[in-house]
């Protein structure tokens, strides 16, 4: 017998097998393999990685949680609702799924503390040996796991042997001998007697009200030796700090997909009134195809005063060491999405509560919105972050949304707080002149304010200066216990074509001393501004709602406006032009990118943009149309690619009639008149709105369309001067 004790549980193995576990002997564990260097890769524990090697698996880890964590007080706090979206990635990306784990293979081979890690549980002073007293404070520690295996805590659980060495203790993988499940054991307190652990298993039994699909379930809590347990649910999968770790930063929608993933657990902890605290890559566990919650040692509940708050260095919220609230936690989540997506000094220095530049970070650079979103979520003022997980959830989402979108295709999808373009009525009229407030998306009606339905009602009045009465009335009634009515007052004063009679500005500083924090009236105060072509107090504005709404579409589509407003092309063809790919049928930025191209003289990228807008919108026409002008209005600039672009789309909607029949007519006049002054070959096209690319065929053509554009005119004066222009392109015939 070549080995006298299991690597896997440590029992007594007889012929090449394990007495306790029934596994055959195994030479090397494959965490052993991975670390190098004997130390078990389980997540809380320090790893030594210098000898691993990609292609053994095995850096893969437990549920089994310990990063240091530092012991603070904590303060109060509130509540909030469910998000949606839940499936992992939001149903933009796909993931593969990572399979449950042999619990067997987390057990520690040499179950110890490395030195780095043993500090004073009082003090934090370094100490040296794994038993003793601290020389700073003079406080016993103890770095000596307390079960061993065999042990049977409360009569039923099984210890197979320690697993890790967390904040808390050591962490036990154990066997439930009654209801034959695997468990994890983790310690909530290190006491010397019976009546501490008794007390700590009090402290936690709010904990057991936690059932959600996304969290580690808890099963127990024990009191065994003088020290207190909880009993968790075992989770087989990945830690996505393993991933982390094993593949160094992750691909920004992996990473992503697993934040996005985990919001909703954070949405129902705070629900019931509770902080998770330590939120950070070791407690996020991927498993079949979707990610959990794991380590629930440092929940706590919302606005209790008593007991310590762990945190780790380089996660942890400005605030939490004192009054951690959901804030706090979402501040974590941040930082998590940083660290998985970047490499930096996260823990200590400089970047320990602060993020890296796009000019530091590609990653930064190349995704604006999730940088904006990033550093909302890790704000150190708590009243700039997100106040929800909901609601970070739902801008997460948008942000997913549009990197998937750049990389792939687009992904139009409707948005909770903005309605689609409200496009006036002569829209095609003014596509190519400079953008106003009525281009832009309208922000819809908060259902949740109290005079929402009063609101609506009035809107529904047809007549502008009934509707503005209407709403001043519902303002009066509800004074300033809503904002609805003075936005929806503001609203109608900016869409209105005529003056009537009230100033919005009173009403936009009125909302903003109720609410500083109210980003709707940036909104309109930054549609006000673009009206007024004050193009850059405009991009102060609309910037404010970015910050705030880092995942919407609407406020970069403001931005490109604004920027353009303000003569700053290049700023708003970026913007402008995230805008279209995400979804093209935001007609505004695509005329938008071809106004700001066509100012910088690149006609060729205004046909590109154009050609954007969807086959099935209702302004595909007025876009082909555009694109032929494009051509007419630039003639010396004409070449044959151009020429054939604006017959293409000239083409396309030709049985459209009306104003296109005209420019059909005019492009042909214009195909032989370039080809008789020899600045393009008569044979550019192969034919030509269905004429042969030659003289005769192309002046009949163009006679014919003349002709027709004129019967179908409605104004004498047009109709006379298109048949005159008719009898001048028609063939000169001889008899």
């Amino acid at each position: 017998m070549a080995d006298t004790q299991c690597s896997y549980c440590g029992g007594a193995v007889d012929d090449g097998v394990c007495e306790d576990c029934g596994k055959p002997v195994k030479k090397a564990s494959l965490v052993d393999i991975a670390a190098g260097d004997g130390q078990a890769a389980v997540a809380g524990s320090t790893i030594n990685a210098a000898k691993f090697t990609v292609n053994v698996p095995s850096r893969k880890t437990s549920q089994a949680s310990g990063t240091s964590k530092t012991s603070r007080r904590r303060g109060t706090g509130t509540s909030h609702s469910s998000t949606r979206r839940n499936s992992l990635g939001g149903g933009l990306i796909s993931l593969p799924d990572q399979p449950s784990q042999d619990p067997l293979k987390m057990l520690m081979a040499v179950p110890e503390v490395p030195e780095r890690k043993r500090r004073c549980p009082q003090c934090d002073t370094k100490v040296s040996r794994v038993k003793g007293f601290c020389a700073q404070c003079g406080a016993p520690y103890d770095f000596e796991p307390h079960l061993k295996a065999g042990d049977m805590v409360a009569g039923k659980y099984e210890i197979k042997g320690p697993v890790a060495f967390g904040g808390l203790g050591w962490i036990y993988l154990g066997w439930d001998t009654q209801l034959s499940r695997w468990v994890v054991l983790k310690g909530l307190l290190n006491a010397k007697d019976e009546a501490s652990a008794a007390a700590a298993v009090a402290e936690r039994q709010f904990l057991a009200a936690v059932k959600n699909a996304k969290i580690v379930a808890i099963y127990d809590f024990v009191n065994f030796g003088g020290e207190g347990y909880i009993i968790m649910e075992y989770v087989g999968g990945t830690t996505i700090d393993s991933l982390r770790k094993a593949r160094g930063p992750l691909p920004v929608e992996e990473a992503i997909a697993y934040i996005h993933g985990i919001l909703p657990a954070f949405s129902y902890l705070h629900g019931l009134g509770m902080v998770y605290c330590d939120f950070k890559p070791d407690n996020l566990m991927l498993e079949e195809g979707d990610v959990k919650l794991i380590d629930m040692g440092a929940v706590r509940k919302i606005g209790d005063p008593n007991g310590d708050i762990f945190g780790t260095p380089g996660f942890m919220a400005p605030e939490a060491d004192e009054d951690p609230r959901e804030v706090s936690d979402l501040y974590t989540i941040g930082r998590t999405l940083a660290v998985l997506i970047m490499e930096f000094s996260y823990s200590s220095g400089t970047y320990e509560r602060a993020l890296p530049t796009p000019n530091e970070q590609a990653v930064l650079a190349d995704n604006e919105s999730l940088y904006r979103f990033l550093l909302r979520a890790t704000h150190p003022d708590p009243d700039e972050r997100f106040q929800t997980a909901d609601q970070m959830a739902e801008q997460l989402w948008g942000v997913l949304r549009e990197i998937v979108a750049i990389r792939t295709e687009p992904k139009p999808a409707d948005s909770k707080v903005f309605t689609n373009e409200a496009l006036p009525a002569d829209a095609e009229d003014r596509l190519m002149a400079l953008p106003t407030s009525q281009m832009l998306p309208s922000v819809r009606v908060d259902l949740t304010d109290r005079a929402a339905n009063e609101v609506i009602s009035a809107l529904s009045t047809p007549d502008v200066r009934q509707r503005v009465a209407a709403l001043q009335a519902v303002d009066r009634r509800y004074k300033d216990q809503s904002a609805e009515p003075k936005l929806r007052l503001i609203e109608t004063i900016l869409s209105a074509n005529e003056d009537v009679g009230v100033k919005p500005e009173p009403l936009l500083d009125a909302l903003d001393a109720r609410d500083e924090f109210e980003w709707r009236t940036h909104w309109l105060r930054g549609e006000l501004h673009l009206d007024a072509k004050r193009g850059k107090d405009a991009m102060a504005c609309f910037e404010r709602v970015y910050f705030e709404m880092p995942g919407e579409i609407a406020p970069r589509l403001a931005m490109g406006c604004a920027a353009e407003v303000a003569g700053l092309y290049d700023q708003a063809i970026a913007y402008y032009d995230r805008v279209s790919r995400v979804d093209p049928n935001f007609i505004t930025a695509n005329f938008g990118l071809a106004r700001c191209y066509t100012h910088l003289g690149k006609i060729d990228e205004a046909i590109a943009a154009l050609k954007r807008v969807p086959t099935t919108h209702a302004l595909r026409t007025a876009a082909m149309r555009t694109i032929a002008n494009l051509v007419l209005f630039n003639e010396k600039d004409v070449t044959v690619e151009r020429m054939a672009e604006a017959e293409q789309a000239t083409r396309a909607v030709l049985p459209a009639g009306g104003r296109t029949t005209q420019i059909a007519a005019d492009l042909s006049a214009l195909y032989v008149r370039l080809a008789k002054a020899g600045k393009l070959p008569w044979t550019a096209c192969s034919s030509f709105l269905g004429a042969a690319p030659e003289e005769a065929s192309l002046r009949a053509t163009a006679e014919s369309l003349f002709r027709k554009a004129a019967n179908d005119s409605d104004d004498p004066a047009a109709r006379l001067s298109l048949i005159a222009r008719a009898n001048a392109i028609r063939p000169v015939t001889l008899f």
